[in-house]
């Protein structure tokens, strides 16, 4: 009970609404950014230790690196012990993940992209005669993607966000939902039972017509927006600080995460409120 487990969230919103920026609520000095995007021109004032995987063998060496090993698999799998130690040995040791207490992966949909594509190249995307398979693709994908966040969820003591892009569809029955933007569909269906929270970043209107950017964190909301808490300790509507939100997820004093935040210029639902 004394072990730290971490949280592992998915924070997941509208393209534009400014996901990226919350890595600026969070300690740099105890961060590690995992750019998939090449997106962070908004953050790019931030003095934060980054990776940049670029292919999806990238993707997964990185990730055995920052879960650890899982030693029921065997030397010739993904994510054993044999590939945690070809890995860690280039990249320095686990010594050098000590300072990090949280990894902020930006973005689980482009993950995905970058998946699918490996995944299309690998025999099991090709039927016995030579042509494109694409169920073997896509159920390829399912279990590539579900291995590498069930890991991640793994990494025992440190907090996960998982950033993901949301997008409002519309069935043929014209009855809309919003759900998150990935390639394929066992990923974002599996996706709520491995995370601890889920949490939608949106701009709302309290009625003055001036939104402004909140974090939805629980069901049912008016809203109908993907929302999960595990922890019981937070409110429907929260500020958009990840500081603060790990602070009230854990119990713990908000003072100690916010020590090194970079002040924002953004207005936040507390003070519209």
């Amino acid at each position: 009970m004394s072990q730290d487990k971490g949280v592992k969230a998915l924070i997941v919103g509208p393209a534009g609404v400014g996901k990226t920026t919350l890595l600026r609520t969070l300690d740099p000095k105890s961060t590690l950014f995992v750019d998939l995007e090449a997106g962070d021109l908004s953050v790019q004032d931030v003095t934060v230790d980054t990776f940049q995987p670029r292919t999806w063998e990238e993707c997964r060496d990185l990730c055995v690196y920052l879960g650890g090993p899982n030693p029921a698999l065997p030397a010739t799998a993904v994510y054993s012990q044999a590939h945690y130690d070809a890995i860690a040995e280039s990249m320095g040791g686990a010594d050098a993940l000590a300072k990090y207490d949280t990894y902020f992966v930006d973005s689980i949909t482009v993950a995905g992209r970058l998946c699918f594509r490996w995944c299309e190249q690998q025999p099991e995307s090709f039927n016995d005669r030579g042509k494109k398979d694409v169920r073997g693709t896509y159920g390829l994908m399912g279990r590539e993607m579900i291995a590498f966040l069930t890991h991640l969820q793994h990494a025992r003591g440190k907090n996960v966000f998982f950033v993901g892009i949301l997008e409002n569809l519309k069935d043929e029955f014209n009855v809309t939902s919003w759900e998150l933007q990935i390639e394929g569909s066992k990923t974002g269906k599996e996706l709520p039972g491995i995370v601890d929270q889920i949490v939608t970043m949106q701009f709302l209107d309290f009625g003055d017509g001036k939104p402004v950017r909140a974090l939805v964190c629980t069901q049912p909301n008016v809203w109908k927006y993907p929302a999960k808490d595990r922890s019981g300790r937070l409110e429907q509507i929260e500020e958009p600080h990840l500081g603060k939100l790990l602070a009230k997820i854990t119990g713990k004093g908000a003072r100690k995460a916010m020590d090194h935040t970079i002040p924002t210029q953004s207005t936040t639902a507390t003070e519209a409120a």
